[in-house]
């Protein structure tokens, strides 16, 4: 058991490092950092048994768990969620509408209509969508509007609908791939503020026991590392378009990546996580059926102060959970 328990402890040690290693130099090992979750839950397991067992092999998990307390505290946030009302909140809305299911993955006509009934109630300011498509039964009235679309039998792509007028758009192309990047500039006031929403190389995981059992690890590995390596390079195509920018800006996307990556921690920069300022509870957006996993971000520049988090988790009409923040220009 404690041989088991020194094999999970190093495997979680190596995790902590991956954010600071490029995934084009060891993206099979890159493949640690997704299952950084499950290797903390088994070690605080692991912790409790020895525990219980009054045996001192309890400080090697332990050792490795407080080692890496900053992400533990991206799994799971202990504290309430931060809720402060102020007319000068901005709610910033980001969801993966899953082409707002038009292929029925889930068995329900009325997804289209739901969805903009709850877009309705929320009422963001800003929404940032991936994996957007037209569809006339999906009603966004009084907002000003960005997409980016391409594929000739369903055109589909990013989109960001606005309160706030547009002044400025674009997109990012990502050679070889079906994501982007896109932006605009919006004007609140006297402030102008750049909202992007990225979507990296999906890594294309079925979220279902039976559809992994269906693949050889072999071929699971080798489809996820060279997904990794996509993802450094679109990233590195959007910090050289975000160093440009001469605004105060909220990056909101789906990076097919978790906190512990390396695309995150260059993505993120000095920015704010707005879930970890102010969310709660695991904050898991991708509904993934064996441990909770969180890939779709809202980062704030440090000039907004983030006032509110919410994660969507019982809105099931994608399998993306809808989260929004609410934060104030300072």
């Amino acid at each position: 058991m404690y041989f088991i328990n020194s094999i999970v402890a190093m495997m979680l040690l190596l995790a902590y490092l991956l954010p600071y290693v490029p995934p084009n130099d060891f993206a099979v090992i890159s493949i640690l950092s997704l299952t950084v979750p499950l290797l903390m839950l088994v070690n605080i397991c692991f912790v409790i048994y020895w525990l219980l067992k009054v045996k001192r092999q309890l400080f090697l998990s332990l050792l490795i768990l407080l080692l890496g307390y900053k992400y533990l505290f991206s799994l799971y946030k202990f504290s309430s969620s931060k809720n402060v009302e102020d007319q000068e909140n901005i709610l910033v809305m980001n969801y993966n509408v899953r082409l707002f299911n038009v292929y029925e993955w889930i068995k329900d006509k009325n997804v289209q209509k739901s969805m903009s009934e709850f877009i309705a109630q929320e009422h963001p300011d800003i929404i940032s969508m991936q994996e957007y498509r037209p569809d006339r039964f999906v009603n966004l009235e009084g907002y000003y509007k960005y997409e980016k679309l391409s594929g000739q039998k369903l055109r589909n792509g990013q989109a960001i609908f606005s309160k706030f007028p547009i002044v400025n758009s674009g997109s990012i192309e990502f050679p070889n791939t079906f994501n982007n990047a896109i932006f605009v500039d919006v004007v609140k006031g006297i402030d102008t503020i750049r909202v992007y929403n990225v979507h990296l190389q999906s890594l294309r995981i079925e979220p279902t026991a039976e559809a992994l059992s269906k693949e050889t690890s072999e071929h699971l590995i080798k489809r996820i590392s060279s997904a990794f390596k996509k993802q450094q390079s679109q990233a590195e195509l959007f910090l050289k378009h975000k160093s440009n920018c001469p605004y105060k800006m909220v990056i909101c996307g789906d990076f097919n990546n978790t906190t512990y990556s390396y695309v995150y921690k260059e993505i993120k920069g000095d920015l704010q996580d707005s879930f970890e300022a102010a969310g709660n509870g695991f904050g898991k957006t991708f509904n993934f059926k064996f441990f909770p996993i969180r890939i779709d971000f809202i980062l704030a520049d440090k000039a907004f102060e983030i006032n509110g988090y919410k994660t969507y988790d019982d809105i099931e009409l994608s399998d993306h959970y809808p989260i929004m923040a609410k934060m104030k220009l300072n």
